[in-house]
């Protein structure tokens, strides 16, 4: 453990963030733009960094190589801020004359405490929203299906490669609302509906195997539709069974619990 806490802000598209301190090691969550952490703790050699994520808590180990050091005040600065996030599935924000490509969901330096130095110059021409304003339903399907068709890739939180609680994730994120990183633990969120028949397009659906363990998430839709990353972000039929794959003629997954999230589900 470190005697003094680091703090670190990603400062690239997309940063990986891995179960252990290698690149040999699975990759169970990622970093994007904007995204705010402090160190734990370093590697024997110095080279991997293990860090917790500030907005879900979540922990992992980045490479030093991908680290970029912002003070503990600035840290705290952050953490009490509304942001923008971009909306844009992939745009560019210049600043000291770099082009960086930044993807949906990305944390943008528009607020009183600028995450660059204030000189820096700074250029960004995509469209982005408030991080702290709630949005309903409408909103809410409209970046949901933003994601149609990105692949699936465990641990991805981006349109290039996303798993199902990372879509569920961004997705709710960029609506104004904080949800953590496993579908296990966002299925121990919310308000929780007891029979399909109640609930409402925006709600939160879980699944679960013999072993009643959660391990899949989707949002409702309205006409008993889900949309989910599974091989990649689809749309499927559900009823009280679960997820009907019309392409496979099966269920593919079995209905464990439903979770109401938004405070308007309009």
């Amino acid at each position: 453990m470190l005697s003094t806490t680091l703090k670190g802000i990603c400062r690239l598209s997309v940063i990986p963030v891995r179960a252990e301190g290698s690149d040999r090691s699975e990759m169970i969550t990622q970093l994007l733009f904007g995204d705010h952490y402090e160190v734990l703790e370093k590697s024997q050699d110095q080279n991997w960094y293990k860090i917790k994520i500030y907005f879900d808590g979540y922990e992992g180990w980045i490479c030093h190589k991908q680290w970029v050091e912002i003070s503990d005040d600035f840290y705290k600065d952050l953490s009490h801020l509304n942001h923008k996030i971009a909306v844009d599935l992939n745009t560019e924000l210049t600043y000291s004359g770099k082009k960086i490509n930044i993807l949906i969901g990305s944390v943008l330096p528009f607020s009183p405490q600028e995450l660059f130095d204030m000189e820096t110059q700074l250029q960004f021409n995509g469209k982005s929203e408030n991080s702290g304003e709630r949005k309903g339903y409408r909103y809410l399907e409209e970046i949901a299906f933003r994601y149609l068709n990105a692949p699936y890739l465990w641990g991805g939180k981006m349109p290039f490669g996303i798993d199902c609680s990372g879509f569920t994730q961004q997705v709710y994120r960029i609506c104004g609302y904080n949800l953590k990183r496993d579908s296990w633990q966002q299925a121990e969120q919310g308000l929780t509906i007891d029979d399909l028949k109640d609930a409402h397009p925006g709600d939160l659906v879980f699944f679960a195997k013999e072993n009643k363990r959660v391990y899949h998430v989707g949002i409702l839709l309205a006409d008993s539709k889900v949309i989910h990353a599974s091989g990649f972000v689809r749309v499927d039929r559900l009823d009280s069974t679960g997820i009907f794959n019309e392409d496979l003629n099966r269920y593919t997954h079995k209905l464990f619990s439903i979770k109401r999230i938004l405070k308007d589900e309009l």
